[in-house]
Formats: C-alpha cells, structure tokens, sequence
C-alpha cells in the first residue's frame, strides 16, 4: 500500500514588507516575497514547496477628518453625559480624524428634534437613545436597520428584541434594563417593604414635615405603568396596538396612587423628576421610585447606605408591580454613509466592547447588553446590581410600536388631574380612551 505524505495545507508569509506614509504619494514599486504554496507533484503525493512571488505593498493613506454629531438622552445628573464624552474622548485619542459633537437632549426633546432635523434634512450622525423611539423612527423612515452593519449575536436576546420591528433591528443596544425599582436610604428604613400595606404603613412613619416616606416623579406615566401591571391591567390589547386605557384596572391603579398621596399621605403634594432626585440624596426621602440610570448618581451620593429592591407587590392582587424593560441603544440615521459611516461603526464597536461595558458597569451601575459582560464580577457581587436585575424579571418589554406615544400622551394630563384631585380615576381613564384613540386615528 502507496503511503502519503502530508504536509500542512496553507499559506505562510514568510516576509512582508509594509512601508508607511502619507498621501499623496507615488505607489511604491512591487515586493518580491517567498510565500510557501501547494503544489501537487504526483497524483498521490502533496508536497509544499516556496516560490517567489511579487506583491503590492500597501500604503497608508492619510484618513480624512470626521466629524460626528452625537445625540444622548444621557445627563449630568448621574454621570451618564460625562460618561459619554469620556468615550467619545477615548475614541478621539485612538483615532485622531474623528472628532465628536456631544449633545445632550432630555428623551422626549430628542424624539422631537430627531423627527423634525428629518423633514429639514439636518440629522445627526448618531443617537445614544431609548428603544421606544424606534415605532416613531423607523415610521418616519429615518433610521437604519442594523442587522448588517453589525455582529448582533453578541448581544443579549432581549435587549435586541425590545429594538425589533418589521422582522428587523433598529438599534445596537449599549445597556438593558432601563426599568424603574423601588431605592431607599438605609438611614431611614432597614428594609424595604414587602407589599403595598407595609409600604404605605411605614411611609407614614417615616412622613413628617418636609421629610416623606417616598418619592417619584408624578409628572409621567412612566411611573403609573409599573403599577397598572400590578393590578392586572395593560396599555394595549392582545393586537399590540389597541388601547385599553378605559379599564378597572386602570381606574383602580389611579385610585391607589390617589390614595398614596391623599390617604396615606407618604408623598410630597408636588413632584417632578428632579424635585424627587433632590429629595432622595439630600435625606428627605426614606425612599425613591426610579430608574436604573439613576444608580451611579445615588451609589455616589448614598455609598453603602443604599438599598435596591423590588417595588413592593400590590398587596389587592397578589402581583408585582411591573416596569417596562428596554435599554438604551445606538440609532442610525438612513443619511449615514462613507467616512462617516465607518466612524460610527467604529464606535459603536468601540462603545459596546466587554472593557467599556465593564466600564459602564463601574461607572454607571447598569446592567450591559453584550452576553460576555453579564457574567463579570462588577454584577455577580454586587447588591445593587443584583437588586435591579431581579426588579428587571418581574417587568415587560416596553411596546415600540408608534401607537405607544399615543398612549403616554393621552395618559399623562389625565394622571395629573388625579393627582391634582380635579378629575376621578373614572373621569381619567375615559378621557385616555379617547385622546389615544384619536390620536392612532391621526396616524392612519
């Protein structure tokens, strides 16, 4: 029997020349390298053997400068702005022809601007968003889809989700989660409440003069949503774009945040985000409502004396309250393309590597969105980063669909007249029916 030889089957470079300089320039004359190839000699023998060959030897062109006008709903207020231009500043220092705008606009402005910069034909290189503003995005035809720009099985499965639409993906999410929990300042309460009966028992106690047993912001609907789930209700029916807003889980989730402010009495008569933010870090507030976003801002402010939990189960129903899950992404303009495009890609890269998830992590206390970055020891041994992932398995993917801005619109003027004690929930919830229901007619 014939042996065979073998030898290993490939190519090898065993010199190369690289010469380096800047345009323009004359392209230099060929190389002449030995590379080692397959050749065959006999029919049952393969053999390698080295041959010359010549070469183009590249040249390294000057790149062009870019400039990326980058939009982030990201503040100052937890370091989520400054965090953001710390890795644009990064990226600069790697890549000197790329230089970054950084613009800082609260999310709803954002929304707005994006839309209207489309019909001016003025949009910015890239956003640093929420998923919800893909529905109105993608309907606008503004963004790109991501699927090939991109290696998405990096990320996690359910952060990508919450940014599909239409069998595709509208954005790179940077970090998931970006739900609402239950904080609170271990000087004032060891623990945090169970249920809704302790929780409104001990926010009396802990309610005096200009000190109160909990916060949030009660300008939002955001807020209401966690609570509506935990009586049992939705914003849509099983279709996903059907309002059902005008129902007794609805009018009773107004009814107990009613309640929480005029019965119980544990809540400040006025607040906004920022009022409730300040209350929290200056000790006024034993407890907070708020979002992931807001950990790094209130581990600064707090250090060891901060508590994540659950919000406290609705003790009528026996459920959770439940927030919206999503996360905070990159979006595309559709205009990108070229140098610019290349930058961006570059750094979403960049951005979304396991080091600066790592990074977010340390700096920001959220949960990331690349598979590799979830089993780091910043969130395997951290209490608090422990305590928002469990808050983030009770909640629901947030609805993108452009019906959902309807739905917050038609919420929010009939939350606050609650609030303000000049509507019922009854009078509420159908005057929401009906302004949603207007509104998804405008849109068809």
């Amino acid at each position: 029997m014939k042996k065979n030889m073998f030898a290993i089957l490939g190519l090898l470079v065993l010199a190369t020349l690289v010469i380096t300089q800047c345009a323009p320039a004359e392209a230099p004359a060929p190389e002449t390298v030995v590379e080692t190839v397959v050749v065959t000699e006999k029919e049952e023998v393969i053999v390698t053997k080295e041959v010359e060959v010549e070469v183009e030897v590249p040249v390294e062109m000057e790149a062009e400068p870019v400039e990326i006008v980058l939009w982030t709903k990201e503040g100052e207020a937890d370091g989520g702005l400054q965090f953001v231009q710390s890795l644009a500043d990064a990226y600069t220092a790697l890549n000197p022809h790329v230089t970054f705008e950084v613009v800082n606009k609260d999310v709803e402005t954002l929304r707005e601007d994006f839309l209207t910069a489309g019909l001016a034909g003025a949009l910015p290189d890239l956003l640093w968003t929420v998923n919800d503003h893909a529905g109105p995005f993608t309907d606008a035809e503004l963004v790109l889809a991501v699927d090939d720009l991109f290696d998405l099985d990096m990320y996690v499965d359910s952060a990508l989700a919450a940014a599909r639409l239409g069998g595709q993906t509208w954005g790179v999410p940077i970090a998931n989660g970006n739900h609402l929990m239950l904080l609170y300042n271990k000087d004032l309460i060891e623990e945090a409440p169970m249920d809704t009966d302790e929780l409104f028992a001990k926010g009396a106690e802990l309610t005096s003069g200009d000190t109160y047993g909990l916060v949030w912001n009660q300008t939002e609907p955001f807020w209401l949503v966690p609570w509506l789930g935990g009586f049992g209700g939705a914003v849509f029916a099983e279709d996903g774009k059907t309002p059902t807003l005008n129902t007794p889980e609805m009018a009773a989730t107004l009814q107990f945040l009613y309640d929480m402010k005029y019965t119980a009495g544990i809540i400040p008569p006025e607040s906004d985000y920022d009022g409730a933010d300040t209350l929290f870090k200056e000790g006024k507030a034993a407890m907070i409502i708020n979002g992931d976003w807001s950990l790094g801002g209130y581990k600064d402010a707090l250090g060891d004396k901060l508590g994540v939990a659950r919000i406290p189960m609705v003790t009528a129903t026996g459920e959770y309250p439940k927030p919206y899950t999503s996360g905070v992404y990159f979006m595309m303009p559709y205009t990108l393309e070229g140098a610019e495009l290349d930058a961006v890609k570059g750094f979403v890269d960049f951005v979304t590597s396991a080091n600066n998830q790592a990074l977010m992590i340390a700096k920001l206390n959220r949960l990331p969105a690349l598979k590799a970055a979830l089993e780091d020891p910043l969130i395997t041994s951290d209490p608090i980063l422990k305590g928002s992932a469990d808050q983030m398995v009770v909640g629901t993917p947030m609805p993108t669909v452009s019906e959902m801005r309807c739905n917050w619109d038609g919420m929010k003027p009939e939350m606050q007249a609650v609030l303000a004690d000049t509507k019922t929930p009854e009078e509420a919830t159908e005057a929401m029916q009906a302004a949603a229901e207007t509104c998804i007619a405008s849109l068809e």
